[in-house]
C-alpha cells in the first residue's frame, strides 16, 4: 500500500524506494548514503526520469552497470496508474489516476493560448467540506505522497509531449485540484519543488501556485520554505456568509486570514496574492458584496503598500449532481464584475473549461473510500429532496 504521508512512497508489490518521492536534495541524499555514489548521479537519474520519462534503470545508459544493478535491487519508478482519459470539446484532458487499490484522483490539463496549466490534487477527497465543491461533498481519506503528487505531472507531460526547456506544453502548474495542498504541507512543497527544478520541470517560481482554503499557521510556513505564487479562496468578503460556506473559516476568521495573506506579501517584495471568488446566484454575488469585496482588497494593497498587491479571480459556479447552488445569471456576473472595475480593480471572469467532462473548477471528484460519515449524509439529503419532490 502507498505509505502515509512523509515517508517514502511504494509500490503494491515491493519494498523498494520510489524514486518519485525524491526532490533533488533527497535524491542526492539517498545516492551518497544508501548507494555509496557521487550526486551528479542522482542528477543523471532525474533527467531521465522527468525529462526524458525513462522508468526502466536498464535504459539509462550512462550510468554504469554496476549502479544500475544497486538502482534496481533498492529502488522504482512507480507513477499512478492511468484509470481513463478523457478529452472536452475545449480540448481540456483529464486523467483519473488510481493511488491504490480503492482510492483514484483526478488531475486536469487546460489548454489556452500560449500556455498550457496543469490541475494538480494533493489528497484523496478533502476535509474541509465547502458547501460549494464537489470534492468537500465526497469526504476525505488520506494525503498523497511526494510519489503521487509528481507522478501526475509527469503522467500529464509525457502524455503531452513537453520537454523541459525546449518543447514546454506544460507551462503552469496549478496546486488547485483535489484536497487542502496546505493541510498536506511536506509533501506538497518536495512535490512543487520538483516541478522548478531544472532536473525536474524546470518551471518558474511564479509558474507555480498553491491554492488554500485559508490555513493560516500553513500560510506564515510557506512564505518561509517556499517560493510559489499564493492564491487564496476567498469566496465572501463577510465573515459570518464565508463560515456558513466554508467551515475553515470559523477557525481562521476573515480578518486572521488577510493578516496572514499580508504577511506573506510583505515576504515576498513584489508579489501579487490571488483572491479567488466563485460567485454564486444569490449567495454572493450582490452589489453589496462587491462592494465589501472591494474594502477588503483596497485595504490589502494599502497594508502591502503595493497597488495591485491584491488580485482578484472571479470564478462562476460549476454545478455538480446533488448541488443546491446556482450560477449567476451572465447578466448577475458582468454587474459584478464592473464594480470592481469601477472601483480600478482588474477583476477577470474565469471561462469554464472542461465542464462537459466533470473537469470545470470545484467539479473534481475521483473514486475513493470516504474515512468521514459526510459522503453518507449527503446522500441521505440528496434522498430525502427526491423524495420529497417525487411525492409531490
Amino acid at each position: 500500500m502507498p505509505a502515509a504521508a512523509g515517508e517514502g512512497a511504494r509500490t503494491d508489490t515491493t519494498d523498494r524506494t520510489n524514486i518519485f518521492d525524491f526532490d533533488r536534495a533527497r535524491l542526492e541524499r539517498f545516492f551518497e548514503e544508501q548507494l555509496g555514489e557521487k550526486p551528479f548521479r542522482a542528477h543523471q537519474v532525474m533527467k531521465w526520469i522527468h525529462h526524458r520519462y525513462v522508468t526502466d534503470f536498464g535504459q539509462m545508459t550512462d550510468l554504469s552497470k554496476p549502479l544500475r544493478g544497486k538502482l534496481e535491487e533498492r529502488a522504482v519508478v512507480h507513477a499512478p496508474q492511468v484509470v481513463f482519459e478523457k478529452q472536452s470539446a475545449d480540448d481540456t484532458r483529464k486523467w483519473l489516476l488510481g493511488m491504490d487499490a480503492k482510492n483514484a484522483i483526478e488531475t486536469v490539463y487546460i489548454p489556452d493560448k500560449g500556455r498550457g496549466t496543469l490541475c494538480v490534487s494533493s489528497q484523496v477527497g478533502c476535509a474541509l467540506n465547502c458547501a460549494f465543491c464537489s470534492t468537500g461533498a465526497m469526504g476525505f481519506n488520506r494525503n498523497l505522497s511526494t510519489a503521487e503528487i509528481i507522478g501526475q505531472v509527469w503522467i500529464a507531460a509525457r502524455a503531452l509531449g513537453n520537454v523541459p526547456h525546449q518543447q514546454r506544453k506544460l507551462t503552469n502548474v496549478v496546486m488547485m485540484g483535489m484536497g487542502e495542498p496546505l493541510a498536506n504541507f511536506d509533501n506538497v512543497v518536495r512535490a512543487m519543488s520538483i516541478m522548478r527544478d531544472d532536473l525536474g520541470y524546470g518551471l518558474a517560481n511564479k509558474r507555480v501556485t498553491l491554492s488554500t482554503a485559508g490555513m493560516v499557521p500553513q500560510i506564515d510556513r510557506l512564505a518561509l520554505e517556499s517560493d510559489v505564487s499564493l492564491a487564496v479562496s476567498l469566496h465572501a468578503p463577510f465573515d459570518e456568509l464565508r463560515s456558513q460556506i466554508m467551515p475553515i473559516n470559523r477557525k481562521y476568521p476573515l480578518p486572521t486570514l488577510i493578516d496572514a495573506c499580508v504577511r506573506y506579501a510583505l515576504r515576498k517584495k513584489g508579489e501579487s496574492v490571488t483572491f479567488e471568488y466563485t460567485l454564486m446566484d444569490g449567495v454572493n454575488d450582490q452589489p453589496e458584496h462587491a462592494r465589501a469585496l472591494v474594502k477588503l482588497l483596497q485595504d490589502f494593497d494599502r497594508r502591502v503598500q503595493m497597488k495591485g498587491a491584491a488580485k482578484i479571480n472571479l470564478i462562476p459556479f460549476n454545478p455538480f449532481p446533488g448541488t443546491q447552488f446556482k450560477r449567476p445569471t451572465d447578466e448577475a456576473i458582468r454587474g459584478f464584475q464592473k464594480l470592481l472595475n469601477n472601483a480600478g480593480m482588474i477583476a477577470p471572469v474565469r471561462r469554464t473549461r472542461g465542464d462537459d467532462i466533470d473537469a470545470a473548477c470545484g467539479q473534481l471528484k475521483g473514486k475513493f473510500v470516504d474515512r468521514t460519515p459526510r459522503s453518507a449524509k449527503i446522500r441521505k439529503q440528496q434522498q430525502q429532496r427526491l423524495g420529497v419532490h417525487g411525492a409531490a
